[in-house]
């Protein structure tokens, strides 16, 4: 069965709409899962992560780069919590290198998105760092859910943020 239209709106707007997500690591002695801010590159191709190297999911990061993204519909406390739009993004995560021929554009989408990580950037332990999905799966809600590859997330998610 296809996505419906609405799904595909709603998976958008997740992507595009949200800010704040569950990323999940591996650690030695199991998962691990963190809230950060993100920032979806155009086609989300990439979302954009700006964490600091002290943080514990960033050294399982540098440890093992696979990580899953998780961007869910906010509650509103009402109704069944359940049924709420969510997405989970898995793939591997990259340093966006301070010297790379990308960085001062990912920087500048960041922060036009999230101005008010600004000062971090001026921080020596925090990087930017690019969580590349290789797969998506989406719920919609109670017997509404998909796994998507790269290519329809790229088309669903035209534009970027």
């Amino acid at each position: 069965m296809a996505m419906d239209r609405e799904d595909e709106r709603l998976l958008a707007e997740l992507l595009r709409g949200q800010r704040w997500g569950a990323l999940a690591t591996a650690a030695a002695d199991g998962p691990l899962a963190s809230m950060v801010a993100y920032v979806a590159e155009p086609g989300c191709s990439g979302l954009l992560l700006h964490l600091s190297r002290l943080a514990a999911h960033t050294r399982n990061l540098r440890a093992d780069p696979r990580a899953s993204l998780v961007i869910g519909a906010p509650d509103g406390g009402e109704g069944d919590p359940q049924t709420l739009p969510r997405v989970t993004l898995s793939g591997t995560v990259e340093i966006v290198e301070r010297d790379a021929v990308d960085y001062a554009t990912a920087r500048e989408r960041y922060l036009q998105r999230l101005p008010g990580a600004e000062p971090r950037f001026g921080f020596g332990d925090f990087g930017l760092f690019r969580l590349r999905p290789r797969e998506a799966r989406y719920v919609g809600g109670f017997g509404r859910a998909w796994t998507l590859g790269p290519e329809t997330l790229a088309r669903l998610c035209q534009g970027g943020a």
